[in-house]
């Protein structure tokens, strides 16, 4: 096979360049030639790394640009990528992951240095909010949808969306509630997912909103019982099977309905096991393969993960609130706990129509810092949870200074809209400091595009939140949204859009 591969690249351009380079062509080929000779074809994930070839089209390569400067014709770009893939997958399957232990000391934390998000891959500095606009954050897109959590199809799946419940004096008559089902897709290829919605009940106008997922079904954010019992995954047997009545509620605490309609704010939540499984090997029942070519069975190195997939839906889920006319589809907010708000980032930064964002304890892969070496770390990421991210994303799980973008970069896509951080103190695992640190980095782009930063360098004391357009809440306790870090998202709301 390496002989044939050879040829191949032999005979497409690449090594029989005209161009000034091509002594250097010749002997890069040979070179990747005598790693194709000495690779180990054995380990398990050549075979896997070959059978990519067959989608090797749609591998996006860093190095595209250079190669074309350099007058590769665009198939021996293609070879190029396809070989560097399998050969990294080979040599990934056949080590044995051993995650380190994590740090939790400052001064083992090491050194590292950050990509600067205005610094074009040209190397040209982006000095106006048109070139960041027109260049620099589309690239900076592409970089993480390639490279941490997948691309998002392009293609649009068939929508439709059916209310089942509209109740006008729920909650004792404070609010209105609303379940509306949301189906995709055609013929034996559907996936469902229900909308549970909340809104004051005294309201006069289109109402701002807070738009989430939840972990354990609609019916555990507030003991309503006439929630809806749907379905959930259990992530040990994955097996979906109906939520039981005694966990109702059973969130409560942490969605705080009652007090975000008393401020006049509406609430909606979705279950996010309806649009994807949360556990490796269960793609097949979420919404991804809906997206796949004929005869495509598994992702490519590019393709969405479940953090993918899940911002998709709140997608999905504002194109239906938009419809709604007793609510402010332009003030809508994402708030979410943990990797679901490693999912509201991702969706901010993808979907501008979202008017502010809300990530609480979202760690490593979240806002945090992923070149820091503090908890939870992208090797512990890519080990525990694969099926969240792209698979190329486990390329960096031990070398993460080797990975093209970092987390300040994606607050940078929010900007200039409002994005407020919340921690704990007690959350060691998801490193407070290395989120307050990429909030402080991106600044540097929210104040390119018009709007201030966090403003100081810096971490806050406890409670002691700053609510500037990026906010930043370092707060006392575990890894949660407790009740206080409701009454900061609410202020944080109110000062960009007070519910009239």
């Amino acid at each position: 096979m390496a002989s044939f591969l050879y040829c191949t690249i032999a005979g497409s351009g690449f090594a029989r360049s005209r161009s000034t380079d091509q002594v250097r062509r010749r002997l890069f080929v040979q070179l990747l030639f005598r790693r194709l000779r000495t690779a180990d074809t054995t380990a398990p994930g050549w075979t896997k790394g070959v059978r990519m070839l067959r989608v090797a089209r749609r591998i996006p390569f860093a190095g595209a640009q250079v190669a074309l400067r350099q007058r590769m014709t665009p198939f021996a770009i293609v070879l190029f990528t396809a070989l560097s893939t399998v050969l990294a997958f080979a040599q990934t399957a056949s080590e044995a992951r051993n995650p380190a232990p994590p740090n939790y000391d400052e001064a083992k934390v090491g050194q590292y240095s950050l990509p600067d998000a205005l610094t074009l891959i040209s190397g040209e500095h982006v000095a106006d909010a048109e070139t960041w606009y027109k260049f620099r954050r589309p690239e900076i897109l592409h970089l993480f949808s390639t490279y941490v959590y997948g691309r998002t199809p392009e293609q649009k799946l068939k929508m439709s969306c059916q209310p089942f419940d509209v109740t006008e004096h729920a909650l004792g008559g404070t609010a209105v509630r609303k379940q509306v089902t949301c189906s995709f897709g055609e013929k034996d290829q559907v996936r469902k997912m229900d909308i549970l919605i909340y809104l004051p009940a005294s309201a006069q106008k289109p109402v701002p909103l807070f738009l989430g997922l939840n972990f354990s079904g609609n019916q555990t954010i507030n003991a309503d019982p006439a929630i809806k019992l749907g379905d959930v995954w259990d992530r040990n047997t994955k097996v979906r099977q109906p939520a039981a009545e005694k966990t109702r509620g059973s969130w409560d605490r942490e969605w705080q309905v009652e007090k975000v309609i008393g401020h006049g704010y509406g609430i909606a939540s979705i279950y996010y096991g309806d649009i994807d499984p949360d556990f490796p090997g269960g793609i097949k029942e979420g919404i991804r393969p809906l997206f796949f070519a004929p005869g495509e069975t598994d992702p490519a190195p590019d393709d969405w993960g479940s953090i993918g997939a899940w911002a998709w839906g709140l997608s999905r889920a504002l194109d239906y609130l938009e419809t709604d006319k007793a609510i402010d589809a332009k003030r809508v907010s994402l708030v979410g706990q943990s990797r679901l708000g490693k999912t509201v980032l991702w969706a901010g930064a993808q979907d501008t129509r979202f008017a502010m964002v809300v990530a609480n304890c979202s760690g490593r892969s979240g806002a945090s810092l992923a070149r820091r070496n503090f908890g939870e770390t992208v090797e512990h990421m890519v080990e525990a949870f694969p099926h969240q991210f792209a698979l190329n994303y486990q390329r960096y799980g031990e070398d993460t200074d080797k990975l093209p973008v970092d987390t300040h970069e994606l607050l940078a896509l929010i900007a200039p809209r409002p994005v407020l951080l919340g921690t704990g103190s007690e959350d060691h695992w998801s490193d407070p400091k290395g989120e307050f640190l990429a909030a402080e980095a991106a600044e540097p782009v929210f104040r390119l595009l018009g709007a201030d930063g966090l403003g100081t360098s810096e971490m806050p004391p406890l409670d002691q939140p700053i609510l500037h357009r990026i906010g930043f809440l370092y707060r006392d306790g575990k890894h949660q949204i407790t009740p206080y870090a409701w009454d900061v998202f609410l202020k944080f709301a109110d000062m960009y859009f007070r519910p009239q």
